[in-house]
């Protein structure tokens, strides 16, 4: 079983913003996959399904970004979901625009939802892809809250769509092959 979280905030007012990376991701892997999302639990909203002869939960956690962490574990802690089998999903100003990187652990880098989850989880073998939105260009909550430009949405929606290749590459033949394609 697999846990892939995409992280991000709720609400009409944040979507496609570059810190709702996450969630972009799962919603495009949820269509691909089939997988509704629609059971509100865990504090986040759930899907279901299988992929590749993989039984696959997706969750967008509902707590907001600093406290995802919340979300991840209550699933984690219900279903029993071991560390290795967890994926999570999130926005990376260190990354270019259309970048993504793919790690096995390591810190937050300071990411304060991934923080949340390293915290809430005691571990940080958790792995992540991440997903490039470039240094911010004016305040960085502005930023991070905000809508790429123009230029930067063709590199964000091939990040989002290399994000989604890697993680059927992931379920199918494993982290090692995914990080050796994408990164």
């Amino acid at each position: 079983m697999k846990l892939i979280v995409g992280l991000g905030n709720p609400g009409k007012k944040y979507e496609h913003t570059r810190h709702n990376m996450g969630f972009d991701v799962i919603d495009c892997f949820s269509d691909l996959a089939k997988i509704d999302i629609d059971k509100e639990a865990f504090k986040g909203m759930v899907g279901r399904g299988r992929v590749f002869d993989e039984d696959v939960y997706l969750l967008k956690p509902l707590t907001y970004m600093n406290l995802s962490g919340e979300s991840v574990r209550e699933i984690v802690s219900y279903f029993k979901i071991p560390l290795e089998d967890i994926i999570v999903i999130y926005d990376d100003m260190a990354l270019e625009p259309g970048k993504i990187r793919l790690r096995l652990s390591g810190s937050s880098g300071g990411h304060k939802g991934m923080q949340n989850i390293i915290d809430n989880l005691s571990s940080q073998d958790i792995k992540r892809i991440r997903i490039g939105i470039g240094e911010p260009t004016f305040d960085t909550i502005d930023y991070v809250l905000s809508k790429p430009l123009k230029d930067e949405r063709p590199l964000i929606d091939e990040a989002i769509n290399n994000a989604v290749e890697a993680l059927k590459v992931i379920i199918k033949n494993g982290f090692d092959s995914a990080m050796n394609k994408f990164n």
